[in-house]
Protein backbone atom coordinates (compact mmCIF):
# COMPACT_ATOMS: atom_id res chain seq x y z
CA UNK A 1 0.00 0.00 0.00
CA UNK A 2 0.38 3.79 -0.63
CA UNK A 3 2.27 5.28 2.77
CA UNK A 4 -0.53 7.46 3.12
CA UNK A 5 -3.19 4.84 2.61
CA UNK A 6 -0.95 2.65 5.15
CA UNK A 7 -1.39 5.46 7.75
CA UNK A 8 -5.14 5.67 7.08
CA UNK A 9 -5.27 1.92 7.58
CA UNK A 10 -2.99 1.44 10.98
CA UNK A 11 -5.67 4.65 12.25
CA UNK A 12 -8.74 2.85 11.45
CA UNK A 13 -8.16 -1.16 13.09
CA UNK A 14 -6.83 -1.90 9.29
CA UNK A 15 -9.72 -0.83 7.59
CA UNK A 16 -10.03 1.37 4.30
CA UNK A 17 -12.61 2.66 2.60
CA UNK A 18 -13.52 2.67 -1.44
CA UNK A 19 -13.05 6.59 -1.62
CA UNK A 20 -10.16 6.71 0.58
CA UNK A 21 -8.24 4.09 -1.47
CA UNK A 22 -9.35 6.00 -4.82
CA UNK A 23 -8.26 9.46 -2.97
CA UNK A 24 -4.85 7.58 -2.12
CA UNK A 25 -4.30 7.16 -5.71
CA UNK A 26 -5.72 3.44 -6.34
CA UNK A 27 -7.82 2.50 -9.37
CA UNK A 28 -11.08 0.67 -9.11
CA UNK A 29 -8.68 -2.10 -10.92
CA UNK A 30 -6.40 -2.56 -7.97
CA UNK A 31 -9.19 -2.62 -5.70
CA UNK A 32 -10.89 -4.84 -7.24
CA UNK A 33 -7.62 -7.10 -7.65
CA UNK A 34 -6.43 -6.80 -3.90
CA UNK A 35 -10.32 -8.13 -3.06
CA UNK A 36 -9.93 -10.87 -5.92
CA UNK A 37 -6.21 -11.74 -4.74
CA UNK A 38 -7.22 -12.04 -0.72
CA UNK A 39 -4.85 -8.89 -0.01
CA UNK A 40 -8.34 -7.34 1.12
CA UNK A 41 -11.33 -8.45 2.25
CA UNK A 42 -14.70 -7.05 1.86
CA UNK A 43 -16.25 -6.47 5.56
CA UNK A 44 -19.41 -3.72 4.31
CA UNK A 45 -20.02 -2.87 0.75
CA UNK A 46 -17.28 0.30 -0.04
CA UNK A 47 -15.21 -0.33 3.05
CA UNK A 48 -12.52 -3.53 3.56
CA UNK A 49 -10.07 -4.71 5.75
CA UNK A 50 -6.43 -4.72 4.95
CA UNK A 51 -5.71 -7.45 7.33
CA UNK A 52 -8.24 -10.47 6.41
CA UNK A 53 -9.13 -12.77 8.93
CA UNK A 54 -9.59 -10.27 11.40
CA UNK A 55 -13.22 -9.83 13.05
CA UNK A 56 -13.59 -8.93 16.18
CA UNK A 57 -16.27 -6.39 17.15
CA UNK A 58 -14.50 -3.45 17.54
CA UNK A 59 -13.01 -3.34 13.89
CA UNK A 60 -17.01 -4.69 12.86
CA UNK A 61 -18.52 -1.41 14.50
CA UNK A 62 -16.14 0.77 12.77
CA UNK A 63 -16.66 -0.45 9.75
CA UNK A 64 -20.39 -0.15 10.35
CA UNK A 65 -19.44 3.73 10.66
CA UNK A 66 -17.31 3.68 7.69
CA UNK A 67 -20.11 2.18 5.39
CA UNK A 68 -23.02 4.62 6.83
CA UNK A 69 -20.61 7.67 6.40
CA UNK A 70 -19.72 10.87 7.87
CA UNK A 71 -21.41 12.32 10.26
CA UNK A 72 -22.40 9.32 12.14
CA UNK A 73 -21.72 7.94 15.94
CA UNK A 74 -21.75 4.49 17.63
CA UNK A 75 -25.17 4.87 20.05
CA UNK A 76 -27.33 3.20 22.40
CA UNK A 77 -25.26 -0.43 23.21
CA UNK A 78 -22.91 -0.51 20.94
CA UNK A 79 -21.59 2.94 22.56
CA UNK A 80 -22.17 1.44 26.21
CA UNK A 81 -20.22 -1.36 25.33
CA UNK A 82 -17.15 0.95 24.42
CA UNK A 83 -17.78 3.14 27.43
CA UNK A 84 -17.90 -0.12 29.90
CA UNK A 85 -21.46 -0.05 31.07
CA UNK A 86 -23.02 -2.93 29.44
CA UNK A 87 -20.94 -6.02 29.31
CA UNK A 88 -22.51 -6.90 25.72
CA UNK A 89 -22.97 -4.71 22.58
CA UNK A 90 -25.67 -7.26 20.87
CA UNK A 91 -25.62 -8.18 17.68
CA UNK A 92 -26.20 -5.41 15.94
CA UNK A 93 -23.99 -2.01 15.62
CA UNK A 94 -26.47 0.77 16.76
CA UNK A 95 -25.06 4.24 14.91
CA UNK A 96 -26.96 7.39 15.19
CA UNK A 97 -27.13 9.92 12.22
CA UNK A 98 -28.82 13.54 12.28
CA UNK A 99 -32.28 14.12 10.77
CA UNK A 100 -31.00 14.98 7.30
CA UNK A 101 -29.06 12.27 6.39
CA UNK A 102 -31.11 8.58 5.25
CA UNK A 103 -28.44 6.41 4.73
CA UNK A 104 -29.20 2.96 2.72
CA UNK A 105 -30.57 0.21 5.16
CA UNK A 106 -27.40 -2.54 6.03
CA UNK A 107 -28.05 -5.73 7.43
CA UNK A 108 -26.90 -5.73 10.82
CA UNK A 109 -26.57 -2.13 11.05
CA UNK A 110 -29.06 -0.20 13.19
CA UNK A 111 -29.56 3.63 12.39
CA UNK A 112 -31.28 6.15 14.32
CA UNK A 113 -32.22 9.92 12.83
CA UNK A 114 -31.43 12.59 15.37
CA UNK A 115 -31.44 15.99 16.10
CA UNK A 116 -29.01 15.72 18.66
CA UNK A 117 -26.57 13.84 16.78
CA UNK A 118 -24.22 16.25 16.36
CA UNK A 119 -24.07 17.86 20.10
CA UNK A 120 -23.98 14.71 21.95
CA UNK A 121 -21.33 12.83 19.78
CA UNK A 122 -18.08 12.75 21.66
CA UNK A 123 -15.34 13.10 18.84
CA UNK A 124 -12.59 12.46 21.12
CA UNK A 125 -13.24 9.02 21.38
CA UNK A 126 -12.54 6.72 18.54
CA UNK A 127 -14.60 4.95 17.09
CA UNK A 128 -17.06 7.96 17.56
CA UNK A 129 -19.61 7.22 20.01
CA UNK A 130 -22.32 9.36 22.04
CA UNK A 131 -20.48 10.84 24.87
CA UNK A 132 -21.33 8.38 28.36
CA UNK A 133 -23.75 11.17 30.28
CA UNK A 134 -26.18 10.75 27.08
CA UNK A 135 -25.52 7.25 26.67
CA UNK A 136 -26.06 6.46 30.12
CA UNK A 137 -29.89 7.85 29.63
CA UNK A 138 -30.11 6.44 25.89
CA UNK A 139 -29.71 3.03 27.58
CA UNK A 140 -31.81 3.63 30.69
CA UNK A 141 -34.74 5.20 28.30
CA UNK A 142 -38.31 3.19 28.99
CA UNK A 143 -36.19 0.42 31.57
CA UNK A 144 -37.04 -0.29 35.19
CA UNK A 145 -35.77 2.60 37.19
CA UNK A 146 -33.45 0.34 38.99
CA UNK A 147 -31.77 -0.73 35.86
CA UNK A 148 -31.47 3.32 35.14
CA UNK A 149 -30.28 3.87 38.83
CA UNK A 150 -28.11 1.13 38.22
CA UNK A 151 -26.50 2.37 35.39
CA UNK A 152 -25.75 6.01 36.80
CA UNK A 153 -24.17 4.30 39.82
CA UNK A 154 -21.64 2.51 37.08
CA UNK A 155 -20.93 5.64 35.39
CA UNK A 156 -20.67 7.62 38.62
CA UNK A 157 -18.48 4.79 40.41
CA UNK A 158 -16.06 3.49 38.09
CA UNK A 159 -15.33 7.33 37.35
CA UNK A 160 -16.01 7.50 33.64
CA UNK A 161 -18.74 11.25 34.52
CA UNK A 162 -19.54 13.42 36.98
CA UNK A 163 -22.97 13.66 39.00
CA UNK A 164 -22.14 17.35 37.74
CA UNK A 165 -22.26 15.98 33.93
CA UNK A 166 -24.98 13.73 34.54
CA UNK A 167 -27.21 16.16 35.77
CA UNK A 168 -26.45 18.34 33.24
CA UNK A 169 -27.33 16.43 30.83
CA UNK A 170 -30.39 15.06 32.08
CA UNK A 171 -31.74 18.62 32.30
CA UNK A 172 -31.37 18.21 28.57
CA UNK A 173 -33.61 15.21 28.46
CA UNK A 174 -37.27 16.30 29.48
CA UNK A 175 -38.89 13.38 27.92
CA UNK A 176 -36.62 11.05 29.99
CA UNK A 177 -37.93 8.26 31.68
CA UNK A 178 -38.41 8.34 35.35
CA UNK A 179 -36.86 12.09 34.88
CA UNK A 180 -37.76 13.49 38.41
CA UNK A 181 -36.83 10.84 40.41
CA UNK A 182 -32.92 10.63 38.43
CA UNK A 183 -32.94 13.79 39.17
CA UNK A 184 -33.43 13.35 42.68
CA UNK A 185 -30.24 10.40 42.38
CA UNK A 186 -28.41 12.72 41.14
CA UNK A 187 -28.67 15.18 44.37
CA UNK A 188 -25.33 16.68 44.53
CA UNK A 189 -25.99 16.88 49.09
CA UNK A 190 -23.99 15.80 51.52
CA UNK A 191 -25.35 12.39 52.57
CA UNK A 192 -27.33 12.46 55.88
CA UNK A 193 -31.28 13.49 56.57
CA UNK A 194 -31.50 15.69 53.93
CA UNK A 195 -30.71 13.79 51.49
CA UNK A 196 -33.13 12.42 48.96
CA UNK A 197 -32.62 8.82 49.81
CA UNK A 198 -33.08 9.22 53.49
CA UNK A 199 -35.91 11.10 52.92
CA UNK A 200 -37.84 8.54 51.05
CA UNK A 201 -36.44 5.66 53.51
CA UNK A 202 -37.87 7.72 56.26
CA UNK A 203 -41.74 8.61 54.78
CA UNK A 204 -41.68 5.34 52.50
CA UNK A 205 -40.08 2.82 54.45
CA UNK A 206 -40.15 3.53 57.79
CA UNK A 207 -43.62 5.44 58.75
CA UNK A 208 -45.62 4.14 55.66
CA UNK A 209 -45.48 0.65 57.02
CA UNK A 210 -45.58 1.24 60.79
CA UNK A 211 -41.86 0.91 61.31
CA UNK A 212 -40.78 1.78 64.84
CA UNK A 213 -39.39 5.58 64.75
CA UNK A 214 -35.61 5.66 64.37
CA UNK A 215 -33.05 8.67 66.18
CA UNK A 216 -31.62 10.15 63.20
CA UNK A 217 -28.18 11.46 62.61
CA UNK A 218 -27.37 9.64 65.49
CA UNK A 219 -23.80 10.58 66.99
CA UNK A 220 -21.36 7.64 66.83
CA UNK A 221 -17.19 7.48 68.17
CA UNK A 222 -15.18 8.70 65.23
CA UNK A 223 -17.09 11.83 64.81
CA UNK A 224 -19.17 9.78 62.55
CA UNK A 225 -23.21 9.91 62.47
CA UNK A 226 -25.52 6.69 61.86
CA UNK A 227 -28.71 7.86 59.62
CA UNK A 228 -30.91 5.65 61.88
CA UNK A 229 -30.73 4.22 65.26
CA UNK A 230 -33.08 1.84 66.70
CA UNK A 231 -31.41 1.64 70.38
CA UNK A 232 -34.41 -0.69 71.63
CA UNK A 233 -33.34 -3.29 69.39
CA UNK A 234 -29.83 -2.28 68.95
CA UNK A 235 -29.73 -2.04 65.28
CA UNK A 236 -28.60 0.84 62.90
CA UNK A 237 -29.79 1.37 59.23
CA UNK A 238 -27.34 3.35 57.12
CA UNK A 239 -29.42 4.85 54.11
CA UNK A 240 -26.56 4.89 50.86
CA UNK A 241 -27.29 6.97 48.24
CA UNK A 242 -23.94 8.33 47.20
CA UNK A 243 -24.10 6.18 44.05
CA UNK A 244 -20.43 4.70 44.20
CA UNK A 245 -18.96 8.22 45.59
CA UNK A 246 -17.58 5.93 48.54
CA UNK A 247 -14.40 4.98 47.28
CA UNK A 248 -11.97 2.88 48.95
CA UNK A 249 -10.75 4.81 51.82
CA UNK A 250 -15.08 5.12 53.01
CA UNK A 251 -15.48 1.79 52.17
CA UNK A 252 -12.88 0.92 54.56
CA UNK A 253 -13.92 2.99 57.43
CA UNK A 254 -17.78 1.82 56.59
CA UNK A 255 -16.27 -1.77 57.42
CA UNK A 256 -14.93 -0.74 60.67
CA UNK A 257 -17.42 1.22 62.06
CA UNK A 258 -19.53 -1.94 60.78
CA UNK A 259 -17.43 -4.55 62.95
CA UNK A 260 -17.15 -1.99 66.09
CA UNK A 261 -21.13 -2.38 65.95
CA UNK A 262 -20.75 -5.69 66.22
CA UNK A 263 -18.58 -5.79 68.83
CA UNK A 264 -21.26 -3.93 70.92
CA UNK A 265 -24.02 -6.26 69.62
CA UNK A 266 -25.39 -3.79 67.14
CA UNK A 267 -26.57 -4.90 63.88
CA UNK A 268 -26.28 -2.72 60.70
CA UNK A 269 -27.95 -3.25 58.22
CA UNK A 270 -27.47 -0.96 54.63
CA UNK A 271 -30.07 -0.34 52.27
CA UNK A 272 -29.77 1.36 48.46
CA UNK A 273 -31.30 4.05 46.08
CA UNK A 274 -33.10 0.87 44.34
CA UNK A 275 -34.21 -0.29 47.85
CA UNK A 276 -36.00 2.92 49.10
CA UNK A 277 -37.43 4.21 45.63
CA UNK A 278 -37.98 1.06 43.45
CA UNK A 279 -39.06 -1.77 46.22
CA UNK A 280 -39.96 0.20 49.59
CA UNK A 281 -42.63 -2.34 50.24
CA UNK A 282 -40.27 -5.35 49.95
CA UNK A 283 -37.50 -3.79 52.37
CA UNK A 284 -40.22 -2.29 54.95
CA UNK A 285 -41.24 -6.46 54.92
CA UNK A 286 -37.00 -7.58 55.33
CA UNK A 287 -36.69 -4.83 58.05
CA UNK A 288 -39.90 -5.78 59.67
CA UNK A 289 -38.67 -9.48 60.03
CA UNK A 290 -35.40 -7.96 61.51
CA UNK A 291 -37.03 -6.31 64.21
CA UNK A 292 -39.00 -8.93 64.92
CA UNK A 293 -36.35 -10.99 65.47
CA UNK A 294 -34.73 -8.66 67.81
CA UNK A 295 -37.36 -8.37 70.27
CA UNK A 296 -40.22 -5.68 68.39
CA UNK A 297 -43.58 -6.97 68.81
CA UNK A 298 -45.09 -5.52 65.95
CA UNK A 299 -45.36 -5.89 62.40
CA UNK A 300 -45.09 -4.24 59.08
CA UNK A 301 -48.40 -2.73 58.18
CA UNK A 302 -50.05 -2.45 54.67
CA UNK A 303 -48.99 1.18 53.32
CA UNK A 304 -51.39 2.54 50.38
CA UNK A 305 -49.00 1.32 47.12
CA UNK A 306 -50.85 -0.74 45.22
CA UNK A 307 -50.06 -4.30 45.57
CA UNK A 308 -48.25 -3.78 48.67
CA UNK A 309 -47.50 -7.38 50.30
CA UNK A 310 -47.45 -6.04 53.89
CA UNK A 311 -49.31 -7.78 56.09
CA UNK A 312 -52.23 -5.25 57.44
CA UNK A 313 -54.19 -2.01 55.75
CA UNK A 314 -53.73 1.11 56.64
CA UNK A 315 -56.11 2.39 59.62
CA UNK A 316 -58.16 5.33 59.36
Amino acid sequence: MRRDLRAVAGSQLGLVTRAQALEAGLTDAAVRWKVESGRWAQVQRGVYSTTPGRDDWHARALAALLRVGIPSALCGPSAGFLWGLVPHPGPDVHVVVPTGRRPETTPGIVVTRSRHAYERTDERAWPHRIGIDHTVFDLAQGQPLDRAVALVAKAVGTRRTTVRNLRHALGQRPNQSHRSLLLEVLADVAAGAESPAERRFTRDVEQAHGLPASVRQADEPGATRCDNDYPELRVKVEVDGRLGHAGWANQQRDGRRDRRNAAGRWLTVRVYWSDVAVTPCETALELGAIFRGRGWGGSARRCRRRGCPAGRPVEG
